[in-house]
């Protein structure tokens, strides 16, 4: 951000009255004995600047006569050691040797070299560089090596080089193939931050996507990921480590040298700006997400690196707000092109798919992969024909000999796949309704997510099939405030609001917040429900603007249960859709026992809609591919049922993801 550079946003400063003689011998005695007195020493480490942690090496050095990084590394051990070593080094040093080491050894640590290269500014590099006093140290980087320590710093910008610069990023990307790296290079390794933010405005005008996009669409590999991290740190470089940060303690295990690298590094430089983008982006403070991730004299000294608890706060800082604000303009810009996973096959002939099922069937044993290979191969309007013809030909019910020869996981999942979109969705909604416990989360996922079109076809097929309305089997479900939220959905009647709307609607929500609980839902439900998702960004982004508050926590903080499940499903959604169902598979595969009936209700309803988007997001939230987690998460469940054949469905079942996995 464009922030006065005399603002401290670190959050280790100089130690007062600080005495480098007199912390020497403290940290001689915390080591000295049977056992180190480790507390002390973090205590001490954290407490002081990089600057003055250099004088204390230098005094104990003169004091002792001995080398105080030898001692504490032989004092110390695991994690503790590496973040307490690490902090004893300079800056240029710690960068100079991650980097050394990121290169050596067997594989190259991409990921290490693209997040300092990226994010590090003129002279930060340089003196890493001098640091490193080793020329090759970017020969590895061979693309990376002009960008490098160049860029103009002056904040001056040229408009009419805005326009240049953003034409010939497309005519570079977008507009060919094979794409013309030695521009991006250019323009983004040396113009100011503050000319290329416009410049990307700029570019998304052009494109009618973000420059991100465009860039992942184009670019693969390290080179991708280095471009991306370039304009991710240009964006916004305290958003990049919250990121980075958030990426590196979720998922399998914990990426400690990614969290000693970034807490170090950013603690004496804007600590604070990350902490907000953290808290922004995930609805949890860093300081907590540390907390349950770590443990020990490890976890402590991170503590004391981070500062403090965000989330005691619960309030929205103005540089958040701004952020919040770009997030929403952004969601409002792009068009996001819907890519499906599945799609029609050539060459169709329902009458051959038709007897290849029957013949997968009769006799002794069914053998599902050859049902799987014909049911992910077809789009769902030629899987309809094949029911036909199944029926014309065969004289049997399709459904019928499938639910009969197929075992529980693989059996939904075939039949989700045959059914039409409108039959599946009021199935799901059946399902989700049907027993002793109601799934409110399906119910919410799937009203929120389907258009209007989608929902009145969806009423149809749930009358035909089961005899009564949708609204009236919600009714008797669900109740209060929830269930006229639900029946409000299933209207399935949501509209643009007239132009001067945006505001009055914003005036209604900014009211609501000020309201009785009652009140205010009923407000929220209001818009919330019968505004279409583009007027909804408008309304959102205003909202921000004009209170500094961002709806979701606000939804977040003064509503609960299921009331409040549903409105946040609607702003995730109406914000980023792929990236709220990407958040839903995650969820539906992490913790105890995989939530097999949401990943299918998933896989099969998005999968001729938006399955790679979906899949994009999950790839940029979880830094593992779907394809990856389906099959570790699935596996797991598999072996503790020994069911083989739920292992063959979901893995063949991958087809659908995109992919054909050998099982």
């Amino acid at each position: 951000g464009g922030k006065p550079a005399a603002v401290f946003r670190g959050t280790i400063t100089d130690a007062p009255d600080f005495d480098a003689s007199a912390d020497a011998e403290t940290l001689y005695n915390a080591m000295k004995g049977i056992g180190s007195d480790k507390e002390a020493i973090l205590d001490m480490v954290t407490s002081r600047s990089n600057a003055q942690r250099q004088e204390i090496i230098a005094a104990y050095k003169c004091s002792f006569g001995k080398d105080l990084i030898e001692d504490l590394k032989y004092e110390l051990t695991g994690k503790f050691e590496r973040l307490i070593v690490s902090l004893m080094r300079s800056r240029a040093y710690h960068d100079a040797k991650e980097i050394h080491d990121a290169i050596k050894g067997a594989g190259t640590n991409e990921r290490c070299l693209i997040e300092v290269l990226a994010s590090r500014n003129n002279t930060q590099i340089h003196e890493m560089v001098a640091a490193y006093k080793d020329g090759k140290l970017f020969c590895h980087f061979k693309k990376a090596d002009d960008v490098l320590g160049t860029r103009d710093e002056s904040g001056v910008v040229d408009a009419d080089l805005v326009e240049q610069d953003a034409q010939d990023l497309y005519a570079a990307g977008e507009e060919q193939w094979g794409t013309d790296e030695a521009k991006f290079i250019m323009i983004l390794g040396n113009r100011s931050v503050t000319h290329l933010h416009m410049v990307f405005d700029a570019y998304e005008k052009i494109a009618e996507m973000t420059i991100e996009d465009s860039i992942k669409n184009e670019l693969s590999g390290d080179f991708e990921r280095l471009m991306l991290a370039v304009v991710q740190c240009i964006r916004s470089v305290p958003m990049f480590f919250a990121k980075r940060l958030y990426k590196s303690m979720k998922g399998l295990g914990t990426a400690d040298n990614t969290l000693i690298r970034i807490m170090i590094s950013r603690s004496e430089i804007d600590m604070l700006d990350i902490r907000e983008c953290f808290r922004l982006r995930y609805e949890k403070s860093l300081y907590n997400m540390i907390k349950d991730d770590t443990s020990g004299d490890y976890k402590r000294t991170l503590l004391n690196l981070c500062g403090g608890d965000d989330d005691l706060a619960g309030e929205f800082f103005p540089e958040a707000a701004q952020i919040a604000y770009k997030m929403w303009e952004l969601s409002a810009m792009t068009k996001v092109q819907l890519r499906p996973s599945v799609r029609p096959a050539p060459d169709f002939d329902p009458a051959a798919d038709a007897q290849a099922l029957r013949k997968a069937m009769k006799g002794f044993g069914t053998d599902e992969d050859a049902i799987i290979d014909i049911v992910a191969h077809r789009s769902n309007a030629q899987r309809q024909e094949i029911r036909q013809a199944f029926k014309s030909l065969l004289g049997r019910d399709l459904m019928k000999d499938l639910k009969s020869e197929l075992s529980k996981n693989l059996e939904r999942l075939i039949i989700g796949l045959m059914l039409t979109p409108a039959e599946f969705n009021a199935k799901m909604m059946r399902k989700a309704m049907e027993g002793a416990g109601t799934d409110e989360h399906a119910l919410i996922e799937i009203l929120v997510t389907r258009s209007n079109e989608e929902i009145q076809a969806m009423n149809a097929a749930y009358q035909d099939a089961y005899k009564k309305t949708l609204e009236e089997a919600i009714q008797s479900d669900t109740s209060g405030h929830f269930c006229r939220i639900l029946v409000s959905l299933v209207q399935g009647a949501r509209e643009e609001g007239p132009a001067d709307c945006v505001l009055h609607d914003f005036k209604e929500l900014a009211d609501a917040c000020n309201a009785e609980s009652d009140d205010m839902e009923m407000k929220f439900m209001s818009i919330l429900c019968t505004r279409s998702f583009p007027h909804l960004r408008k309304v959102f982004q205003e909202f921000v603007r004009c209170t500094n508050k961002d709806i979701e926590q606000i939804i977040k903080k003064e509503m609960s249960g299921d009331v409040k499940n549903a409105f946040y499903a609607i702003v995730r959604s109406v914000k980023n859709q792929p990236s709220y169902f990407a958040d839903r598979l995650y969820k539906a595969m992490k913790g105890l026992g995989t939530d097999d009936r949401a990943l299918i209700r998933i896989m099969v309803s998005r999968s001729e809609v938006d399955l790679f988007n979906i899949r994009k997001e999950f790839k940029e939230t979880h830094d593992e591919s779907l394809h990856e987690f389906i099959q570790v998460e699935t596996m797991i469940v598999s072996q503790s049922l020994c069911l083989l054949t739920l292992t063959v469905a979901l893995c063949g079942g991958l087809w659908i993801c995109g992919y054909r996995t050998a099982v």
